[in-house]
């Protein structure tokens, strides 16, 4: 893995984009899935060192979504054929957000039910570390994917990214609940960080595949300037996309039926990153969903795309990106990953 990472000549990435592509249409086939991304709220409780919308960057103008508002971007996901949704927010536990999300999921199970979904869209969260019991009320109001992304899995890194009270383990001990409570359970790191070495991403890739992890979201690190990390030295913006490109590939090559999101990120430094990620191994995508008023307010890192596109005009872009991936979209399907559908955990 250390090797596949490292490559850089245009013939062995070549070889390896090949591979990872074929190991794909071999083990997932040849569809990309939609995931609706709404973005409910950007306040946070926690001040990880790189993130945009830490909760001591006073730059940042606040907002959480009401219920009508996130009930109508699932509509819209449901009318653009999606199959399915991710509701995502920055780090927050009171009881009035968990209530309002759980409330959300029941309202759009309920109302998106159709011959094509007879459940329902698919609903994933993406709301950071929270305790048992509030994953618990989720998981029974109908959300049956979880992403939480660990960043790195080499603790002393990851305590570099952190402060003090934002604790590896702790993070660990979330995935293990997810899991235990019945999610797929998704997680992922940031590619290019600073001190991050190929050795850390194989590793990372082990923990993967250790935890059983049924869906990816990974991007290159990009520097937010209202952020402790802001000035941090990184890897020029060439390396960084190829290295993400290879990071792909090689968890596509050792965990073959995972889904792997090709991730905004990569298209924040190159104009079509997000279809190079599918070349190499990536299945999943996440249209903007989120109104485009509040879009500009959720940026974890500078040059997010897509921030003044409505979403008809987001999901032709898609569209587009994809066919010229030479892939086909997975209309009005959840788009659950074989591996979670290998151990019974999707539909």
């Amino acid at each position: 893995m250390i090797a596949i990472l490292g490559a850089t000549g245009a013939e062995d990435l070549r070889l390896i984009r090949s591979e990872a592509e074929k190991v794909l249409l071999e083990n997932c086939g040849d569809a990309v899935y939609f995931r609706g991304l709404i973005e409910a709220s950007n306040a946070c409780a926690c001040d990880c060192l790189y993130c945009g919308i830490r909760k001591s960057n006073r730059t940042v103008r606040r907002f959480t979504l009401d219920e009508e508002d996130i009930v109508a971007c699932a509509r819209l996901t449901h009318e653009s054929r999606y199959g399915s949704l991710v509701i995502q927010s920055g780090e927050r536990n009171d009881a009035k957000f968990i209530d309002l999300v759980a409330r959300c999921v029941k309202r759009i199970i309920a109302e998106t039910r159709c011959p094509e979904l007879p459940e329902g869209l698919g609903i994933t969260l993406s709301l950071g570390q929270l305790p048992y019991v509030s994953y618990k009320k989720l998981f029974d109001a109908g959300a049956h994917r979880f992403l939480l992304r660990i960043e790195t899995t080499n603790p002393e890194l990851f305590a570099a990214l952190h402060p003090v009270e934002q604790t590896f383990q702790s993070r660990l001990d979330s995935l293990a609940a997810l899991r235990d409570i019945g999610y797929q359970v998704g997680t992922g790191v940031m590619i290019g960080l600073p001190g991050q070495t190929l050795a850390d991403l194989a590793d990372d890739i082990l923990f993967f595949e250790r935890h059983d992890i049924d869906m990816i979201g990974m991007g290159p690190f990009i520097p937010h300037p209202d952020t402790p990390l802001g000035t941090a030295e990184v890897l020029p913006v060439a390396d960084r996309v190829r290295l993400s490109l290879l990071m792909i590939a090689a968890v596509r090559l050792k965990l073959k039926d995972v889904n792997i999101a090709s991730t905004t990120a990569l298209q924040a430094l190159d104009p079509v990153g997000r279809e190079k990620g599918l070349k190499f191994g990536a299945n999943v995508m996440m249209p903007q969903i989120t109104p485009t008023e509040v879009r500009k307010d959720y940026q974890l890192y500078p040059g997010k795309p897509c921030l003044d596109e409505n979403a008809l005009e987001c999901r032709s872009c898609l569209e587009a990106r994809i066919a010229l991936a030479g892939r086909k979209i997975g209309y009005n399907q959840w788009g659950d990953s074989r591996h979670a559908l290998a151990r019974g955990r999707g539909r």
